[in-house]
């Protein structure tokens, strides 16, 4: 299925390799680079912007006259609005500006940038899910408009567990090197190996404990000294183990992991099943057997590219659709999500899609309550509520809750009207996991043939590897992009409380869902989209696994970046101050150059503020950046302008800043509201959806299926 195929997209400035580019293609459309084909293009990408494209003469209103059909959609550092909308910026300095960089690295050094062009293609996903939203509302209305997307705020996006330690205990997350910072704990995640380095990390709740357990059975089969041993996991919060107790499992686990090889991992690791990965190079990614069975590969003279950012199957079934009005602002308004979802890679989903105006239904229990209703990072929650967390406050804005016991066959009296109700169901469990709840694809379109469905999982749905473990980290281990993010003379790094495959995922699901929906609007069929963690990892890592099949080996290079002419983060007057510098051309370097003299750039910054130091430089049309903590971030004019917090009233929690999905769009801004408690919306959905009566819906109450 090519939902976009045969759609134009116009390219503009340097965007023709761009991941955004890409993903357009693989979906079916054509590209072209003239301008002269902007009357029939039915999209056009630039990281340009519009003040620059007005400037070229194509205004909005030039383009509306010629084309107004046609879909604008903006890449830039900075947005297209705002005090520092013109600055000129790089990946380096985006993520300085949108705390980040602050986040990644070892502590005795300066903070280093993420393998390749993380936060870009972070923000060319966003911007497709934006593109796609907008394509769907045009299927209705006829009328194109301008989508803007800034890197630096959708790096700020990534950062919700700072965002909320800064609000909430005005507490500041750090640089950690090889671990994960969950606000009230440091949590290591890169060990290493005999031959290489692994991803492990021990998970809290049920859904950690058969792979911590397994780790821990391990470690004893070989006898290592093992302070694991009779751990109840079940009980087990990595938020709040005691610091001396983590630093004594910490040793025990880096020796014993410091005894097995890669090929253990991959083999004995994985049948064991503990949460653990190989850190692989992009060499090793080409050799895979899981992607080679899942038909992930194109071959081009030779040298293999990724194919595709998902796996489409269309239904055979062809439906009448009717438009339907919805209440809510935005391009998806009228349609409707029922979200099977938990953690984070399916509450970003339905969170992008509610807030782009659709009304999403979250199917939730709290038998297995979702991980951010229980993982305590701040002062203001406590572990016997399920409702106090702002965790899952800013995952899951414009949303209502069902708390249904899924296992309990009278539930299916609720479930099979919210079938037929929706247009689309999100997922993201294990993969079977929705089969033998009666809810894959193929049982729901015996309910509702129109229906769209999305699963989202580390591996996909099928091949080798679908049932085995995984998390974040676990795509970006065995992508390549771990292993080239930090210093060449160090082990790798991963950012300390940023995570990438859980909030890059989302975007991809919600984009495509966006295509899906436009495409079933015009040719009356839904699909099953099947979106891999490890594959959109991969397409991250696109240039890397390309450079390796040319003879040039990718390897960590700190801040540097081959394709630039000077690139480096340098201290500034105060603490742990830094500032991010790109000079992407010998006459960028030339300019730089001008600027300081005849001192070194490291002398010359060493006795400046870093903001002295950065409006020096974009006076002289030199990108760089603040490298910002969260207060400072969450201070910058440019977030502020562009509104990237927006204030919502919580019953427990109060009145505090919420990170918005981060697109504009110029027929209106989205309009988000607060996240629900467990179960808050169970009699609206069983009267309104499920049209029961008191009685039965006392019954159903009574037989524990509202839990």
């Amino acid at each position: 299925m090519n939902p976009l195929q045969d759609l134009l997209v116009l390219v503009l400035g340097d965007m023709t390799d761009s991941a955004l580019t890409r993903y357009l293609e693989s979906l079916g459309a054509r590209v072209s680079t003239d301008i002269a084909d902007v009357d029939r293009a039915s999209f056009m990408i630039d990281d340009l912007g519009a003040e620059r494209l007005a400037k070229q003469g194509w205004s909005r209103e030039r383009i509306d006259l010629i084309n107004p059909g046609l879909i604008q959609v903006s890449v830039t550092p900075f947005g297209g609005e705002g005090p520092r909308s013109s600055w000129k910026g790089s990946e380096l300095v985006a993520s300085a500006a949108g705390g980040v960089l602050r986040l990644t690295g070892d502590e005795d050094r300066p903070p280093v940038k993420e393998a390749l062009d993380a936060c870009t293609f972070h923000a060319e996903m966003v911007a497709a899910a934006g593109a796609m939203a907008a394509h769907y509302q045009r299927g209705r209305s006829g009328r194109g408009q301008h989508v803007d997307v800034s890197i630096q705020e959708v790096a700020l996006s990534r950062n919700f567990s700072g965002v909320l330690m800064w609000q909430f205990d005005r507490r500041k997350l750090h640089r950690v090197g090889n671990a994960l910072n969950y606000g009230k704990a440091t949590v290591r995640c890169i060990w290493a190996l005999k031959d290489g380095w692994c991803f492990h990390s021990l998970m809290s709740g049920r859904f950690g404990a058969p792979a911590n357990q397994a780790l821990s059975d391990w470690m004893d089969e070989s006898g290592a000294e093992n302070p694991l041993q009779g751990v109840d996991w079940l009980s087990y919060n990595r938020s709040t183990l005691a610091a001396d107790i983590r630093a004594e499992w910490e040793k025990a686990i880096a020796a014993f992991f410091s005894t097995r090889t890669k090929a253990e991992i991959s083999s004995e690791g994985r049948r064991r099943g503990i949460n653990a990965a190989v850190v692989a190079e992009p060499e090793d990614v080409l050799k895979d057997e899981h992607l080679k069975q899942r038909g992930f590969w194109n071959d081009i003279a030779g040298l293999k590219t990724p194919s595709r950012f998902v796996s489409i199957r269309e239904s055979k079934h062809e439906v009448q659709i009717d438009a339907r009005e919805g209440e809510r602002p935005g391009p998806l308004s009228g349609i409707r999500v029922l979200d099977f979802s938990w953690a984070l890679v399916g509450s970003i989903t339905t969170k992008t899609l509610g807030d782009l105006g659709a009304e999403v239904i979250k199917v939730e229990s709290a038998t297995r309550p979702c991980l951010s209703r229980i993982d305590v990072q701040v002062s203001a929650s406590k572990p016997d509520s399920f409702d106090d967390k702002p965790w899952f406050a800013h995952l899951n804005t414009s949303k209502r809750s069902l708390a249904l016991d899924m296992k309990k066959p009278v539930s299916r009296e609720i479930l099979d009207p919210l079938i037929k109700w929706a247009d689309v169901v999100v997922e993201n469990f294990s993969p079977g996991t929705m089969h033998k709840l009666g809810l894959d694809y193929d049982s729901l379109q015996k309910i509702n043939p129109a229906i769209v469905m999305v699963s989202g999982s580390v591996y996909g749905q099928t091949g080798p590897l679908a049932n085995e473990w995984g998390v974040d980290g676990t795509g970006g281990a065995l992508s390549g992009r771990t292993y080239l993010t930090g210093w060449p003379d160090r082990d790798p790094v991963i950012p300390g409380s940023v995570p990438y495959g859980d909030v890059i995922v989302p975007f991809v699901m919600a984009a495509t869902v966006g295509a899906a929906l436009a495409h079933r609007q015009s040719q009356g069929r839904g699909c099953h989209i099947d979106a891999s963690m490890y594959e959109i990892c991969v397409q991250q890592m696109a240039p890397a696994i390309l450079a390796s099949q040319t003879g040039d080996r990718p390897a960590r290079d700190g801040n540097q970046d081959r394709a630039i002419r000077f690139q480096k983060v340098v201290a500034a007057k105060g603490e742990d101050q830094w500032v991010a510098v790109t000079a992407a051309t010998q006459a960028e370097l030339d300019r730089l150059q001008g600027v300081l003299g005849e001192d070194d750039l490291d002398t010359w910054c060493a006795d400046k503020r870093p903001a002295d130091v950065v409006e020096i430089m974009q006076r002289d049309g030199i990108a760089a950046g603040v490298v910002q903590d969260i207060e400072e971030v969450l201070a910058d004019p440019q977030i502020a302008a562009r509104q990237a917090l927006i204030e919502l009233d919580h019953p427990l929690l109060g009145a505090f800043g919420h990170l918005r999905t981060p697109m504009d769009f110029s027929d209106g801004p989205l309009q988000p509201y607060r996240a629900p408690g467990l179960g808050e919306h169970n009699l609206w959905v069983a009267q309104r959806i499920a049209n029961l009566d008191a009685q039965n819906i006392e019954r159903l109450m009574q037989a524990g299926v509202f839990r």
